[in-house]
């Protein structure tokens, strides 16, 4: 039958405040802790909107694929054509005659969100635009952007060129772990290719002028999308992604930031519940050489919790039990729910702290007796 246990070891949470939800003004945001895989917010997370220049690193992977692969290194030369040059709005100002590198354009994407280099990536690596475009909503759903339709290789308007924040964040979080070589890149904060774009040298992201540990990753803005950003901090073992859209202005997508920053690392801790190896249920053993076996986590269960509750977690062990002798130490035999006030519950799995052996012939026809008696003094019992 399935066991369900209170577990003794684990403080329950009676009378803890929660963690304090946070109201935005975008219009869509999703806010990610990388250390725990948690989500802390999910606003319209899934809704599929125009993302302006944020979907520029889409077309970075895209690069940086190749570079990882072999296909290009960072001192290859791209071939700027007359379509590329022609590239209103946020630009790097490549004429025809140059020879942008592979490390000129992806300083030119991340740090001047340069159009005229996205098309420049986008011909060099597929021909064409509408080719690469193609590739990057195939790429995007095998790894999961469940949400996102490329028409473009830059963000310009366009109804097909849909993302939706999720698939965003799922993007921030690939670059992030991926490509550790180049994302550094996305922390620095001029470039100004040839001396020929002063005006624009300087990084959108108005996170990195603020400090707390801020360090990526792209802003967007167009007048359908408003503005938006995908951003990333790091402070201590954590790590946060988040992503908003739809703000009014330069200066509410800066201010919106830096509060849902400093509310993701302000409102949770990272605390581990659990240590490798601790005992947090018995099991009972059916017909084995010991009657009950502890259940243990294989390995230190670290997870967010509010601020406002520091003590323990409620928690409870799922298990199909009596356990049947014979079994080894370490054989998995259930889950341990955790769950913390306003995030999503937490299933660990769980072991046997010992193994068992089959019992003997005495001690089977011991607990053959022992079941015998316990029926009879149920059956004699009368009935009220």
């Amino acid at each position: 039958m399935l066991k369900r246990l209170l577990c003794q070891c684990l403080t329950l949470f009676a009378l803890a405040a929660p963690a304090a939800a946070f109201e935005t003004r975008a219009t869509a945001a999703w806010v990610y802790d990388m250390a725990t895989q948690t989500v802390l917010m999910d606003k319209n997370a899934d809704q599929a909107l125009p993302p302006a220049s944020m979907s520029k690193l889409m077309t970075l992977n895209m690069l940086f694929e190749a570079l990882r692969d072999g296909r290009v290194t960072m001192d290859t030369e791209f071939t700027v054509s007359a379509r590329a040059k022609a590239m209103g709005g946020s630009t790097m100002f490549l004429n025809e005659r140059d020879r942008p590198t592979a490390r000129d354009l992806i300083h030119g994407i991340i740090i001047n969100s340069g159009n005229d280099a996205c098309v420049v990536v986008a011909e060099g690596l597929s021909g064409t635009e509408e080719a690469f475009s193609k590739q990057m909503t195939a790429r995007g759903q095998a790894l999961g952007m469940t949400n996102s339709n490329f028409a473009n290789s830059s963000g310009w308007p366009d109804p097909n060129h849909r993302m939706s924040m999720r698939d965003l964040g799922i993007l921030a979080k690939r670059l992030i772990e991926e490509f550790p070589e180049y994302y550094p890149i996305f922390a620095e904060t001029e470039f100004n290719f040839g001396d020929r774009a002063a005006s624009n040298r300087h990084n959108r992201n108005p996170l990195l002028k603020l400090g707390g540990g801020a360090d990526g990753l792209k802003t967007g803005h167009t007048a359908e999308a408003g503005y938006g950003l995908v951003g990333s901090a790091k402070q201590g073992d954590r790590r946060v992604i988040f992503v908003i859209t739809g703000l009014d202005t330069d200066a509410a997508r800066a201010e919106e930031s830096d509060r849902m920053m400093n509310w993701a690392f302000r409102q949770f801790v990272l605390k581990t519940v659990i240590k490798s190896g601790q005992r947090v249920a018995d099991a009972d053993v059916w017909l084995g050489n010991t009657a009950s076996v502890g259940l243990v986590a294989a390995q230190d269960v670290t997870m967010l919790v509010p601020a406002s509750v520091q003590d323990g977690v409620k928690a409870q062990v799922n298990y199909t039990g009596p356990l049947r002798a014979p079994f080894a130490p370490g054989t998995p035999v259930g889950t341990l729910t955790i769950s913390v006030p306003d995030l999503p519950d937490r299933q660990i799995p769980l072991i046997t702290e010992t193994g068992a052996d089959a019992a003997g012939f005495m001690q089977r026809i011991q607990k053959a007796a022992s079941i015998l008696r316990t029926r009879l003094a149920d059956d004699a019992e009368p009935a009220t």
